[in-house]
């Protein structure tokens, strides 16, 4: 056999592709619902919470920085393991996936609300003035006046973080979630084969490379030159 051989029976084997082709799909399938629900709330619940901070209530805006600052310092893996072995202590059982779920929100929600809030805060004050001597209540012009244009200039950075987070799905397979990674870990454990690891690469390389094409035209489209 030569050395093409071997390589090809290692990470490209056809018979190992037919057998785990169902269960790395069905991981693939789970990594985009977990990722999509991630991305949705995620972002909600930070531009929420930048929305709340406007507001400028002292003990409110203490309890968000203070979250979003946790957030943004602990690893992710380790928030998982805590809620996940942890919270059954205290007679809260959550599913692998309803944590990760959780978890990357919260993290995805700190960002995002930094990233919010550094927008809000580069409309010129001008803007909101104007849009008060209109008549427009404070909510009236942060909604219709200076979040549009607050909104514009943070897709570029948002965008960014949203992907390197969302692929933190990964770290699902620590606690049992049937996601991509963990799918072909239990393949190759089971062949003795590194073809599921390989088929999930491919896997990977399928669902984030269009995201990150999406993300950088995302990023010309709202650059700040063309604002």
């Amino acid at each position: 056999m030569t050395a093409l051989e071997r390589f090809l029976d290692t990470f490209f084997k056809p018979e190992v592709m037919r057998q785990y082709l169902p269960d790395i799909a069905k991981g693939l399938l789970v990594t985009c619902e977990l990722a999509l629900l991630v991305i949705i709330c995620g972002i909600a619940l930070g531009l929420l919470l930048a929305l709340i901070r406007s507001y400028r209530i002292v003990p409110v805006n203490a309890l968000i920085v203070i979250f979003v600052d946790v957030l943004r310092a602990l690893p992710p893996l380790v928030l998982i393991l805590i809620l996940y072995f942890g919270l059954p202590n205290v007679g809260l059982n959550l599913t692998g996936f309803i944590v990760v779920w959780l978890v990357l929100t919260m993290v995805l929600a700190a960002f995002s609300e930094e990233i919010f809030w550094s927008g809000i805060l580069s409309v010129d004050k001008g803007q909101w003035l104007a849009a008060r001597s209109t008549g427009l209540s404070q909510t009236q012009a942060l909604l219709y006046v200076v979040l549009p244009q607050a909104v514009r200039m943070t897709v570029p950075p948002l965008t960014n973080r949203t992907i390197a987070i969302t692929k933190n799905t990964a770290l699902g397979m620590v606690v049992g979630v049937g996601e991509l990674l963990n799918q072909a870990t239990t393949a190759q454990a089971f062949s003795g084969n590194a073809t599921p690891l390989m088929m999930g690469t491919v896997a990977y390389l399928l669902l984030f490379v269009p995201v990150v094409y999406l993300g950088r035209r995302i990023e010309q489209r709202f650059a700040w030159r063309k604002a």
